[in-house]
């Protein structure tokens, strides 16, 4: 009985030291700029893009969003993509604020110049601060209508955040060309290229987890495929930790979460999209709920949801 306790604790002791390298040495291998999402918006008019406001969120940070006044009961809140800011939104949001609602770019926190850049302090808090946010719209007046819209892994977010508590802060849900889980039926390997991952670390990382232990969390796991010169003069951000990946995007039960949401969901994609496969979309969704609108806008890529006017167009249709 000795002898196999040693040989148990010892088995222990390899263990813990193996999952410990894995950890610490596997980090998110470098990758070339993708060229469709670093030129999406050349030509694009950025002069009349509102300045920058902020709110104070529970912990005391503050954090930016713009605002495009409009019809004040019609509110529609966007959320970017990932490595996104209030800026890349801003022609999707023009398009809708033109067909007369109020618009709301919200940057995420550890995007935009908010908190630290690829980092939250806890899972969740970007539903808390989404949930802060809204609390400065303050009542909801009568007949006022407000509208969730995410784009890529900002989509995933918002399905997630529509899925919980918060989605009785919003009665419509717009989902652009949204991140479902990695191994999911319309990501493309390696997202088209667009990411990195780190996958041991982060495998390790979510044995942790499961354990209740988060020292790690910090930890990067996921790099974009963005030139950091560019990006460090926009403002993107090019590399995630992994409490930023896992909370920055779909919850575990995504396909739950269309269910959860009680309000009328829209899904549009670009048949060009080269992140996501758009043609398995409908299947994948209408196989948790049936009443959620598919829209497909044909040639248009993963950026060109934000940038092109047929999908502009189309976005702003589902919000009538």
């Amino acid at each position: 009985m000795k002898t196999m306790a040693i040989a148990l604790a010892a088995l222990a002791v390899i263990v813990l030291v193996a999952l410990a390298g894995t950890i610490a040495f596997s980090a998110p291998a470098d990758i070339a700029p993708m060229a469709s999402v670093e030129n999406a918006f050349e030509g694009a008019d950025f002069s009349d893009m509102p300045e920058k406001k902020s709110y104070t969120a529970r912990d005391g940070a503050m954090l930016a969003y713009r605002a495009y006044p409009g019809d004040p009961s019609r509110i529609a809140v966007l959320v970017h993509g990932s490595s996104g800011t209030t800026a890349s939104m801003h022609v999707l949001a023009r398009a809708i604020h033109a067909a007369g609602a109020t618009v709301y770019t919200v940057a995420m926190r550890g995007h935009d110049g908010t908190g630290r850049s690829g980092d939250i302090d806890y899972m969740g808090q970007l539903e808390d601060d989404l949930a802060d946010f809204m609390k400065t719209l303050g009542p909801r007046r009568a007949g006022e209508l407000r509208t969730l819209l995410g784009f890529s892994s900002g989509g995933g977010f918002a399905l997630r955040f529509a899925g919980g508590p918060g989605g009785a802060l919003f009665d419509r849900l717009i989902l652009v060309s949204p991140l479902f889980a990695h191994d999911a039926p319309t990501v493309r390997q390696d997202a088209g290229g667009w990411v990195s991952v780190a996958v041991p670390r982060y495998a390790g990382l979510l044995l942790l987890n499961r354990a209740g232990i988060h020292w790690f969390d910090a930890l990067p796991t996921l790099r974009m495929a963005v030139d950091p010169k560019r990006a460090a003069e926009t403002g993107q951000t090019g590399v995630y930790s992994f409490r930023m990946m896992r909370n920055f995007g779909p919850g575990d039960d995504y396909l739950g979460d269309f269910g959860r949401f009680r309000g009328p969901i829209t899904l549009l994609a670009g048949t060009e999209d080269e992140i996501f496969v758009a043609n398995r979309f409908a299947p994948v969704v209408h196989g948790a709920r049936r009443d959620v609108q598919v829209v497909l806008v044909p040639g248009i890529n993963h950026m060109g949801m934000t940038t092109k006017p047929a999908a502009l167009s189309a976005i702003a249709a589902a919000m009538n």
